[in-house]
């Protein structure tokens, strides 16, 4: 008898705009992704990933338009290319109020807010979800985007990625320390809201942050939010090993999702983790049909909305590259950047195979980052996927909610029936659904801080 195989997590990736990855597709009359200004829209596709016992609804998010600080923005107005976007955080409010089980991840930059207003931001939107809320961390990889917040140029990868650590400890002190176990105490009887003796300030004092405390929110139900992370840098990568519980990667082969979740276990390994410490998400778009022949007349259809210019745009500007700056046949090899995503690069220069890969690539490799079949086809690439290291899918859509709706329909009755996905939820906060416990484990950094500040004065 086969050994029946261990459920894959699933996380929807969406954002607050109109065109996040498959650009042009929101011109199709079946495509709700121009109404993503309807707070009820997006309600009613997180009710539909709920019923489909999806692990995530997981929100990417930009502060800055893609292309050069002081380009032409002609491209990113006209197809909508993340542009305009609106903040996923007050959307995760409502969100949480009309699910039950549904994680909520979004992006937040450590360029974009203080930590200490971050802080209390994710632990009030953890809070009002009874502890459903994860952060995917990021640094921020758009030129333009700093010009947003005070600064005039990128700064380097190292030094963003210090920052960073930074910005996290801040943040960690404040979810695991300031407030110890059994502090808010809702006393009727004697009077006595929280115990001030169980409250603590955390006195931080680093190279860009000074902050007192205490927390102004008392611990959610887990504390800390659920930590993601996606760079694919070595620095990016040393960052996920220290902080992150899940990683996203969308390598463009199965040797290179084997040796990315190889890598990154490593690096958890040698910074006092383990291995099943941090969870690898495999993210990729499908085409799904009855037959083969079906899955492929309709990846026909979805090529024939496709933009070639907002893919070129985004990909090209979010490795750290003008759109503008480099004819379609300049070979990558002679494309040098230090302020954008050096995975982007790394993972377009394995995807083409006899010859040099060229700035046109681009386009090539984020619109054919899918996966094409019938709901069986698509269960074997994941067995596949699995026996690589990957622990999820981060499930890309063309349109929504059709692209959800088929992969639900369609594509989770036959995993289950393989033991690939989950056939109910577990109560409880979005950490133990994933690793059987509320809180960060002792392994985890963090965990440092907790109880570290009862003695301060």
């Amino acid at each position: 008898m086969a050994k029946r195989r261990r459920p894959l997590r699933f996380s929807a990736m969406a954002m607050h705009t109109c065109s996040q990855v498959h650009h042009g597709q929101w011109r199709h009359p079946d495509d709700r992704h121009a109404d993503f200004d309807d707070v009820r829209m997006w309600i009613k596709l997180a009710r539909r990933l709920e019923e489909g016992l999806f692990d995530f609804l997981f929100f990417a998010d930009v502060v800055g338009l893609y292309g050069a600080a002081d380009g032409s923005y002609e491209v990113n107005a006209k197809e909508g290319l993340q542009f305009p976007n609106l903040d996923p955080a007050v959307l995760m409010a409502a969100l949480a109020v009309n699910t039950e089980h549904l994680g909520l991840a979004y992006t937040s930059s450590t360029l974009q807010v203080h930590p200490f207003h971050f802080a209390r931001q994710i632990s009030t939107i953890d809070q009002m979800s009874g502890g459903r809320v994860a952060w995917n961390i990021v640094t921020g990889i758009l030129e333009q985007a700093v010009r947003n917040f005070n600064f005039q140029e990128m700064t380097p990868r190292a030094e963003r990625y210090k920052w960073a650590q930074e910005f996290c400890d801040v943040c960690y002190k404040l979810w695991e320390g300031s407030w110890e176990d059994g502090a808010l105490l809702r006393d009727r009887a004697k009077g006595i809201f929280s115990d001030a003796s169980k409250i603590h300030k955390i006195y931080h004092r680093g190279e860009r942050y000074r902050v007192d405390g205490p927390h102004l929110t008392a611990p959610t139900p887990q504390r800390t939010p659920f930590l993601f992370q996606a760079g694919a840098s070595r620095d990016g990568q040393a960052f996920a090993a220290r902080n992150a519980e899940a990683v996203f990667l969308v390598p463009p082969t199965l040797e290179a999702a084997q040796a990315s979740s190889r890598e990154i276990r490593e690096l958890a390994v040698a910074a006092g983790r383990r291995p099943e410490d941090i969870l690898c998400f495999y993210g990729t778009a499908f085409v799904i049909g009855s037959t083969e022949d079906e899955a492929r007349r309709k990846e026909k259809e979805f090529e024939e909305y496709m933009s070639i210019d907002g893919y070129v745009a985004q990909m090209l500007s979010a490795a750290g590259i003008s759109a503008r700056s480099y004819p379609p046949d300049t070979p990558l090899s002679q494309i040098e950047t230090d302020v954008g995503s050096v995975g982007l690069l790394s993972w377009l220069k394995q995807s083409v195979h006899g010859r040099e890969p060229v700035v046109a690539d681009a386009a090539a490799l984020l619109s054919g980052q899918r996966i094409v079949g019938t709901p069986e086809t698509i269960a074997d690439r994941f067995e596949e996927l699995q026996n690589v290291g990957m622990d999820g899918i981060m499930v890309w859509n063309w349109r929504i909610p059709g692209c959800y709706d088929d992969f639900i329909d369609h594509v989770m009755p036959v995993l289950r029936k393989r033991g690939l996905a989950q056939t109910e939820y577990q109560a409880g906060t979005l950490r133990r659904k994933l690793t059987g416990n509320d809180y960060l484990n002792d392994r985890h950094q963090a965990r440092k801080y907790r109880n570290a500040f009862g003695k301060q004065k």
